[in-house]
């Protein structure tokens, strides 16, 4: 089934202790995209100026992403530039240059507006909502947000919610959002407010998922270098929204399947600097990996004698 994304398309300059990248491949919609893109065929919603390398995205086209949607407008493209110290669970931003995309304004062409499955990238929530105008009845509409959008568009954030099936968000978020210090109430006030399914990720802890009926937690995956955690969230979402595309089932049991392989394609992502990692990936690799995370909370049922 198509899957949509909607958002940014960028360069990053990125500093860790493990070295240093310049103008690569970045942005929500770009990580989301490589991430999916290993399990459903992509559509791409977004803009660039006119001096992005194009070139470099030929990569993600050969894997089936459709930029049809990617606008070219004159001026610069969205630069991010940050840096991890010791502690890989905090950027500190450097610079951000907007450029063209602060004037984006999402269209959705007549072929993508069919996608049964949708995800926001992290844009300004009246943006996300106005793409929901544009598109024809999906089957799931998930959403994605940061504090900068909690604390500057609010209501307009509290009235998305009305209107998605889901959304990610990392945990400092869902309490600034909610104004609840403990997750599961969190999670309960959301949903209360529109979504069926929240997904709260916890960076090097794991994710949880939460839905009216049940609470799902998937570990993350306990690697020995994490080289570049920029994305690994995107990714996340690349590889659960791609999943449920790919088998078209929103069971509970399926949910809990898409969480794993999202959890799965976001260790994957950490591993290089941008998308790099993401592209040299195969089905093999994926599914071996989706089996390590079986292994890390198997365990057989047994009361001592």
């Amino acid at each position: 089934m198509s899957l949509l994304v909607v958002g940014s398309v960028a360069l990053d300059s990125v500093e860790t202790p493990f070295g240093k990248a310049h103008d690569v491949l970045g942005g929500s919609a770009t990580f989301f995209a490589a991430s999916a893109s290993l399990l459903s065929r992509v559509q791409v919603v977004g803009v660039v100026g006119d001096g992005y390398p194009m070139d470099a995205l030929k990569p993600l086209e050969r894997r089936g992403v459709d930029f049809a949607g990617l606008e070219r407008a004159k001026g610069s493209s969205f630069r991010w530039r940050g840096r991890y110290r010791h502690d890989l669970n905090f950027a500190e931003t450097l610079e951000t240059h907007l450029g063209v995309f602060s004037n984006f304004h999402p269209k959705i062409p007549p072929q993508f507006r069919s996608a049964s499955f949708v995800f926001l990238g992290n844009i300004d929530p009246r943006l996300q909502l106005d793409v929901l105008t544009q598109v024809d009845k999906p089957r799931l509409v998930a959403c994605d947000t940061m504090n900068f959008w909690i604390e500057s568009r609010r209501p307009d954030l509290v009235k998305l919610l009305g209107h998605v099936d889901a959304i990610t968000l990392n945990d400092s978020e869902a309490r600034q959002l909610t104004d609840c210090a403990n997750l599961i109430k969190a999670a309960k006030w959301i949903m209360e407010r529109g979504p069926s399914l929240v997904i709260i990720k916890k960076g090097e802890h794991g994710a949880f998922m939460f839905t009216p009926e049940s609470v799902f937690f998937a570990p993350a995956f306990p690697l020995e270098e994490v080289f570049d955690p920029t994305g690994a969230g995107d990714s996340f979402a690349g590889g659960f929204m791609g999943y449920l595309a790919r088998a078209g089932d929103i069971s509970d049991a399926n949910l809990r399947r898409a969480v794993i392989y999202g959890s799965a394609m976001g260790s994957f992502a950490v591993e290089k600097f941008s998308i790099d990692r993401l592209l040299e990936v195969d089905a093999p690799q994926l599914l071996a990996r989706v089996a390590e995370f079986r292994s890390l909370v198997a365990f057989e049922e047994e009361m001592p004698a």
